[in-house]
């Protein structure tokens, strides 16, 4: 018997989280003053990424889980941002800032197709639906 498909079979969720411990060794130099700052933005962006993906793949209807992987995506601009700030003021080095963008950007691709997958799925469901009802 084959188990169940869950989030933690998804790639996105699997390279969310090798972005989230990049992320944290990534700031482990910070200044020790940006801890409660720039350190902990950047870091709760980078969990909420695949945290959100996980918990939308939980929530049981196409329509919940669209809207947890667009917070995940936006999370993700979020996350790129505070990798660039950081990389400005001086607290990630040049190699640092592009392996971190690097995972980012493979991460954002991903979350860019299932965003469509389920914006797709969710559109043949509601042509399929009686009386304009959306299903989940």
């Amino acid at each position: 018997m084959t188990p169940p498909f869950t989030y933690r079979d998804l790639d996105v969720w699997k390279l969310g989280m090798a972005l989230v411990e990049q992320c944290y060794r990534g700031t482990a130099s910070f200044p020790r003053s940006e801890l409660y700052g720039l350190t902990n933005q950047l870091r709760r962006a980078a969990v909420s990424v695949p945290a959100n993906v996980a918990e939308g793949h939980c929530r049981g209807t196409t329509k919940a889980y669209a809207n947890h992987v667009n917070i995940a995506r936006g999370s993700h601009g979020e996350l790129e941002t505070c990798i660039e700030l950081a990389f400005r003021l001086g607290f990630l080095p040049p190699e640092d800032r592009k392996r971190l963008l690097a995972a980012s950007d493979s991460v954002g691709r991903l979350l860019t197709g299932l965003s469509r997958a389920l914006a797709r799925k969710a559109r043949a469901a509601a042509r399929e639906a009686p009386f304009g009802n959306p299903s989940p």
